[in-house]
């Protein structure tokens, strides 16, 4: 780095240069006037230039705006449509009111805490608080575009890194109870059976909302009572779309007698209507769809209204549909099915995650094992088959005692010569 050293009237005039702005591509410099003697002039310039080789000191010109904008254009190729639609969405409501007009020469860590509690307090629509786990996925997106900015050579730190974002308490998972699931199945078979097929299907599965929407009857195997389960559909920024499932995976689940019998109703009832317009059904049509030849989804959001509906016409409140998900697995894990099994049916990238959500639904269950291990040790005895007076053996159980006790003196035997106790 060059640095440049002159005098204007009673004070010196430092100059110290910069580089090329990564954004604008003009030459920077860094200025610095200092009245006092010469010595100390050169002092401040040698600080100046270590700065400046050290890339603490400005290096663009560039706003906080300016930076989300650039990222969220190189970023996006990689995000899911409802993840493009959904960081949009933050970008221009939370982030480029509050810290869009900042210089990134400007930007604290302290910034970004005040904007975190601000936000906490009157961030959501309407002034309302936004809850701490939403705070938290907008720290996160400033924190990505600020990691990228530092790669880019657009700033020295990333002062997100820094930060003390909100914590966001550990979620109180409500899993309905068989019976609460059984009464709003049965009151959608009563007002809308090919909603209360989707239902049975989401509670036999535990697949994801996206996943029961983007099936096909290609996908359903009733010889084989399977379902073939690899894609989603969620809401992208122009409308609806269809994408792999949220772990990128495919899998096949099994299906019951039940889910069977409902899915072979409502295939019958497709076609029907199919016939009555005239149209015949392809094999690969929507399971579920809006339009009568299968070729339009539901739309993920009006799904879970009518369920929230179906919930209040039966009393239940704060029941979510993605609540089948966790009933699934709760009542899975409660019937002693290993984690693998249940994260394979979830459709988790590994039990860890399972492991991770349901951990108190496990506690539970490990409880339940010490209990079945203290009967199965004080009863051990009984268990073997053994009765407890030796008289009451056979001829043929006091022979293996007795061989077992031959052996055992022998091995005792072996172990003292091998010691030199013998």
């Amino acid at each position: 780095m060059k640095g440049f050293i002159r005098r204007r009237g009673d004070a010196w005039e430092l100059r110290v240069f910069l580089g090329t702005d990564p954004v604008t591509n003009k030459k920077r410099y860094a200025s610095r006037t200092v009245r006092s003697g010469k010595r100390d002039a050169q002092r401040v310039l040698n600080e100046m230039v270590t700065e400046a080789e050290q890339g603490l000191s400005v290096r663009t010109s560039a706003t906080v705006g300016e930076l989300l904008e650039r990222w969220f254009e190189f970023a996006a190729r990689d995000f899911s449509p409802k993840t493009v639609k959904e960081t949009r969405g933050f970008i221009d409501r939370n982030l480029l009111p509050t810290l869009g007009s900042v210089r990134l020469s400007k930007l604290r860590a302290s910034d970004l805490d005040r904007s975190y509690r601000q936000l906490q307090s009157s961030g959501g629509v309407g002034d309302r608080p936004l809850a701490p786990g939403t705070v938290r996925r907008i720290h996160g997106i400033l924190r990505r575009a600020l990691g990228q900015g530092l790669r880019w050579g657009w700033i020295a730190i990333n002062p997100a890194v820094a930060t003390t974002p909100p914590r966001v308490p550990q979620p109180d998972i409500r899993s309905p109870s068989s019976a609460e699931v059984g009464r709003v199945l049965r009151r959608a078979a009563e007002t809308s059976p090919e909603l209360a097929c989707f239902l049975m299907l989401s509670a036999a599965t535990g697949a994801r909302r996206s996943e029961v929407i983007a099936l096909r009857w290609s996908d359903i195997d009733l010889p084989n009572r399977t379902v073939a389960i690899s894609r989603g559909v969620v809401t992208g920024p122009n409308g609806l779309v269809e994408k792999d499932t949220k772990t990128h995976a495919a899998r096949r689940v099994a299906l019951d007698d039940r889910a069977l019998v409902v899915l072979a109703d409502h295939a019958k009832h497709m076609h029907a209507n199919a016939a009555a317009c005239r149209i015949t059904l392809a094999e690969n049509a929507l399971v579920f769809s809006s339009a009568v030849d299968g070729s339009e989804p539901w739309y993920p959001d009006s799904v879970s209204r009518s369920f929230q509906r179906l919930c209040r016409q039966e009393g239940l409140q704060g029941v979510r549909l993605h609540d089948l998900r966790h009933f699934v697995a709760t009542q899975l894990l409660s019937a002693g099915v290993d984690v693998r099994t249940v994260a394979g049916r979830l459709g988790h990238r590994d039990a860890a995650t399972t492991l991770n959500v349901y951990a108190h639904f496990l506690e539970q269950s490990d409880r339940a094992a010490a209990d079945v291990m203290g009967r199965l040790i004080a009863d051990e005895p009984k268990r073997s088959g053994l009765p407890d007076d030796p008289d009451e053996l056979s001829d043929e159980e006091a022979m293996s005692i007795a061989v077992e006790e031959v052996r055992a003196a022998r091995r005792l035997r072996r172990a003292q010569q091998t010691t030199g106790e013998g």
